[in-house]
Order: C-alpha cells, then structure tokens, then sequence
C-alpha cells in the first residue's frame, strides 16, 4: 500500500477515535452535571413520614435520592421540626408530599399542631393546659404560616390567654385562702409572730377575705370549678387590746390564782 494512503487511513482513525472520546466525555460531563443537579434540588427538598406514631420531617441527602431525618443546628429550629405526636390523627395525606421550600413544610405542619393544641388550651387541668400551650409555641416558631394560618394562631393564643388568666385565677383564691389560714394559726398561738400576725390580718383579713369570695364568685360564674368548692374559711379580725405584745404578756405581774391584777 502507498505510504499516503496509510498516512490518510491513520488521520481517519485518529480524528475517529478523537470524536467518540469527546462524546464520551460530552455524556459523562452532562451525565455529571445532572446529578449535581438532582443532588441539589434533593438536599432542598422536604417530606414527612411516620415512624412509631409520630410525624418525622425528612431532609434530603446532598444525592440524587435519598433522606435523613431533619435536625437544624438552632436550637429554636429543632425544637419546631422536632417528631410530632400524631395521638391517632391521619395524615396520610401529608406523607404523599414534597416540599421545596421550608414555608410549604411550615404551612403543612400548622394544621397538625393546630389539632393537638386546640383542644387542650380549653381545658381545666393544668397539665393538659401545658401540653397545649407547647404545642401552641411549636405553631408560633413556624414562619412560613399564611396570613389566614396566623389569624387561626392569634384565635388560639386569645383563647389560651383566657384558660390561663382563669387557671392564675384559682391559684390566686387558694393562696389567698391559705395565707388567711396560716394568719389566724399564727395569730392564736404566742409566739414572737403573734403580733405581727394580729396587725396583718386587722389591716389585710378584710380585704383578703373580699378577694377570696370575689375570686370564689368569679371561679362558679365561669364553671370553673370540677368538684366541690373548698369552704370558706373567714378569718375575724382579732378584737383590739385582747392580746399584746410578748414583752408585755411575760411581764405582766399575776395575781393569787393566776388572775391578772387590775390596772
């Protein structure tokens, strides 16, 4: 063969072979680039599923698939995402989604919160009262809510402020039934207090004691109270001159069988 036709035949096979390495290399970078792609729209994407009767929110691996369950590094951010109680409540319907953006997830989530809070910030006992206003915190972190989410938040909060004004209420009437209590135990027995304790209750025993009746009367307008009322416990306000001083009721010279001489 002529020495031309071979060289023209080699420059053939090598600008070939120089083609199908750029294509492979064309496809491999493209190939690349899309997985990049994938990975990054993966790593922003949002879901929920359930594991052991509570709702997880998942965070996508910096992969084409894949997702971890989602833990911020802000405290307040953790305690927002953090496993949801789901107490029975369906929600199959949230575990079908993806969320791109962090205000779906937010708005997906207020509904369930939602659900868990309102029945306890109308309740009585104090511990189910607690539950609801944490759940209700939970709610209030979110910032992604809709303006008609945040009116459904600011509802829930007015009417937690008012089961909790009326629980501080009743606290308030048993504390002051007690100190009035604990007033007039003090105020009969002689000790260095029983002074003091007579002064209070004469200048405080009225008005405490209107309180209390006021608080009692407030606490069964509103049906507050779940079982019997605790009776009151009036306190008369000690009459004057009856008891002095300790100085003066150990210096009080007595006279034949124990009777105090007239002044």
């Amino acid at each position: 063969m002529h020495p031309q036709q071979n060289r023209q035949s080699f420059g053939r096979r090598a600008t070939s072979a120089f083609t199908r390495l750029l294509v492979v290399l064309l496809i491999l970078g493209l190939g690349g680039a899309v997985a990049f792609l994938l990975s990054q729209l993966n790593a922003r994407t949002f879901t929920l599923v359930q594991e052991g009767g509570q709702l997880v929110v998942m965070k996508g691996r910096m992969l084409p698939a894949g997702a971890v369950p989602f833990r911020p590094g802000d405290p307040r951010l953790a305690d927002t995402y953090a496993p949801i109680p789901l107490e029975g409540r369906d929600v199959s319907g949230l575990l079908e989604q993806k969320f791109t953006e962090r205000d779906e997830l937010d708005r997906a989530l207020f509904p369930v919160l939602e659900s868990l809070a309102r029945p306890r910030v109308q309740a009585d006992e104090p511990a189910v009262l607690e539950k609801g206003l944490y759940y209700l915190r939970r709610a209030e972190l979110l910032s992604g809510l809709s303006e008609e989410q945040r009116r459904t938040l600011e509802t829930l909060k007015a009417d937690m402020a008012f089961f909790l004004a009326r629980q501080k209420l009743e606290e308030a009437r048993r504390d002051v039934t007690e100190a009035l209590t604990q007033l007039k135990l003090a105020a009969e027995s002689r000790n260095r207090n029983t002074q003091r304790a007579n002064q209070l209750l004469t200048s405080v025993g009225p008005a405490a004691q209107a309180l209390e009746k006021a608080l009692r009367a407030v606490d069964e307008s509103l049906g507050e109270s779940t079982g019997t009322a605790p009776a009151e416990a009036p306190v008369p306000a000690p009459e004057q001159g009856v008891r002095g001083t300790d100085s003066e009721t150990q210096e009080r010279p007595t006279g034949p069988g124990g009777a105090s001489p007239a002044r």
